[in-house]
Parts: C-alpha cells; structure tokens; sequence
C-alpha cells in the first residue's frame, strides 16, 4: 500500500509534466508550430470547435502555417477566430486556405513572452509540489493511525522528494529549452 502511494504521487506528477509540454507548445517562437492553433476556438454553425478538427494545418516554411479546411464554408470563421485570439496574427485568406505569417519576434516580445514562459514554469512546479504536499500528507495520516511505522514513513518521505526533484528539474530543464527556442534569431 505505501509504495502505491509513491506511485500514485509519480503518475500524477507525469500528468503535470505532459500539461507542461502541452502549455509551452501553444507558446508562440520564432518558428511557426502547429501546435500555437491548438486552443483556438471556431465558430463552426454555431458550435465552437477546435480549429484542428476542421482543418488540417501545416508548416511549408518556418515562418508560415498553412490552414487548409475540409469544409471551406468555414474559412471566413477561422479567419475570425484567429483576428480574435491573442497570437497577434493577421490571417490571409485566399479562398482556398489561410495562411498564416509568422514576422520575426521584437526583442521586447522576446522579453515579453520569456516572463510568460517562466511564470507558466513556476505554475507546474507549485503544481508538482502540490502533490507532493498531498501525498506526504498522506503518509503522515497513516503513521498517526499506526499504519505504517516511523521509519517507512521517512521512507516514504524521502521516495516522494526524490520524485518531486526529479519532476521540478524537469519542468525547469523544458523552460530552459523553451527560452533557448525563444531567443533563437
């Protein structure tokens, strides 16, 4: 049962690692990636739909995405979708696809999206502690029941942080890869 407990604490901690990827792919570099459409919203006959189950998208050259709808009676919604967001973009609509170009990043965005990417960082840490927090909880309420004894219960403990250090530098080591993307010219 104590081990299950580590486990558990390590599978969740994977799950913050895997919303960490997720949130710093939709993070907007230099580079055009698919995955910066990935939140956005479409107005699909009255329905809102993400834009990658109506389109598909590609990147033909790194500044540009390439919006190639299966319907192309949504072309105009998507369009509008993308003004709306926070990306910054103009879409260019050509009656078949939309394209989108991506201009090289101003220092000051630079800056800008280099403080976003340390503040989303620091969130799943807290998150990761969190757990940590959490389990370590855990273990001390089944040491006050005499579940475990004092010494497992360090054990524990100690399997927990290890985990914890373990996911924290993780978290760390793609906020750096993500500022080294970021600042690339």
């Amino acid at each position: 049962m104590p081990d299950k407990l580590v486990q558990d604490a390590e599978e969740r901690m994977k799950k913050a690692i895997e919303a960490t990827q997720k949130d710093f792919a939709t993070i907007r570099t230099g580079r055009a990636s698919p995955a910066i459409l990935e939140r956005i919203m479409v107005d699909y006959y009255g329905t809102l739909t993400p834009i990658n189950q109506l389109a598909s998208i590609n990147a033909p050259e790194p500044r540009q995405l390439v919006i190639s709808p299966w319907d192309k009676g949504v072309l105009g919604a998507i369009e509008k979708a993308i003004t709306k967001s926070d990306l910054h973009l103009m879409p260019v609509n050509d009656g078949a696809v939309v394209r989108l170009n991506f201009p090289p990043l101003t220092e000051e965005r630079r800056k800008e999206m280099t403080r976003v990417i340390h503040k989303k960082a620091e969130e799943h840490k807290v998150t990761i502690r969190n757990i940590r927090r959490e389990a370590n909880e855990e273990v001390t309420k089944q040491k006050k029941a005499s579940q475990i004894s004092e010494d497992d219960a360090k054990r524990l403990n100690d399997q927990v942080q290890k985990v914890t250090d373990r996911y924290v530098d993780q978290v760390e080591r793609m906020r750096a890869a993500k500022d080294e993307e970021l600042m690339e010219v």
